[in-house]
């Protein structure tokens, strides 16, 4: 199932939304129109709306000071508890972090002067600190936005003073263990967040949630980076593997599949070149939909980007990733295969890798 629904792309940077955020919206339109009527669930989710327009401002501040060290950012996720910027990698350099940890806030601030400046204009009189539930739409953006500043800089992962703090202790004891740190710090505010909302608050119960399952993501994420430090694909790939012609059956690659562990099968042109893989997936698929006489290469996954033996460690993880494929073929520099990068075979040398670096 997809979680995650494309909503635009704008300056290289796809909008997703998050179907739990959808979800969120249709219980706060509901619980509006039940009290005040329908009139009130318009309101609700206009104003909903607009304070995820702020979100996406607010993430657009870490996108665009990202951008400025030459940092990807391949896409934005809106979450009930916010947006979520994709980083391709995180900065070498911890004060490079810092600032583009630091840009998000930065936005919300200006957001919120601007709302406040707005409210003046227009003859309301506004509190510095206001009560979100109260006032008027201004208002009560300004506030959300004055809280979620508030709420964005409790040093714990991964909000982002989480993530300042962690650029910080960088400095001192590295990537690794300050990214444990401040995901610890992270998961003991979540299990507080998540007792407290038993209690009634499922929000924030909800909210407790996404931050504990964050940092933890975040942390293993870091140690997955620090453990592939300077591999190439040559050094993870496998090269004892089988092919499969494109004119071969479905029939043989099932003998092919069962009489050995491989599960994924480069499939080979008239040429001996690559011209795509036959997944475990494809197989079954097209056993069902085609059967046991039909060729491999009607099944088969084509067009399958081919890796580089001289291609780095995150460089790889993330084109593996980013195919959707359990298994990516991996050519040398005159077109000829010689091996399968696989996401079993990188997960068990990371293993080795662990246990040797534990020693």
């Amino acid at each position: 199932m997809t979680w995650s629904y494309r909503l635009a792309r704008i300056a290289g940077t796809d909008i997703k939304v998050h179907v739990t955020f959808l979800l969120l919206l249709g219980w706060y339109a509901f619980a509006a129109w039940r009290t005040d009527g329908p009139q009130a669930a318009v309101g609700g989710i206009l104003f909903l709306l607009a304070l995820f327009g702020c979100v996406l401002l607010h993430e657009f501040g870490h996108i665009l000071m990202a951008r400025r060290f030459g940092v990807r950012t391949p896409d934005v996720i809106l979450l009930p508890i916010g947006g979520v910027a994709r980083l391709e990698r995180i900065p070498d350099d911890p004060k490079q972090e810092l600032l583009i940890a630091a840009a998000g806030p930065v936005v919300t601030l200006l957001v919120a002067v601007a709302l406040y400046a707005w409210t003046r204009a227009t003859g309301e009189v506004a509190a510095m600190l206001p009560d979100p539930g109260r006032g008027s739409f201004a208002e009560r953006l300004m506030a959300v936005n004055v809280w979620l500043l508030a709420f964005n800089l409790i040093p714990a992962f991964p909000m982002d003073g989480g993530r300042m703090l962690r650029a910080l202790l960088a400095t001192r004891i590295g990537l690794v263990r300050a990214t444990n740190a401040a995901a610890i710090l992270g998961q003991v505010l979540a299990v507080a967040m998540i007792l407290a909302g038993l209690s009634g608050q499922i929000l924030l119960a909800v909210i407790g949630f996404f931050v504990f399952v964050g940092a933890s993501a975040e942390a293993k994420a870091v140690e997955t980076r620090a453990m592939g430090e300077g591999l190439r694909v040559a050094e993870m790939m496998v090269t004892q593997f089988r092919t499969l012609p494109a004119h071969a059956t479905l029939s043989q690659a099932v003998d092919l599949l069962l009489s050995g562990d491989q599960r994924e099968f480069p499939v080979l042109d008239d040429r001996g070149r690559a011209g795509g893989i036959l997944t475990r997936d494809n197989l079954i698929r097209g056993l069902r939909e085609r059967g046991p006489d039909s060729l491999v290469s009607d099944a088969m996954t084509a067009a399958v980007p081919p890796v580089s033996p001289a291609l780095g460690f995150q460089d790889a993880l993330e084109q593996l990733r980013r195919s959707g494929l359990p298994a990516l073929p991996v050519v040398d520099g005159g077109g000829i295969l010689v091996g399968l990068l696989t996401m079993d075979n990188i997960s068990e040398l990371l293993l080795v890798r662990r246990a040797h670096a534990g020693r």
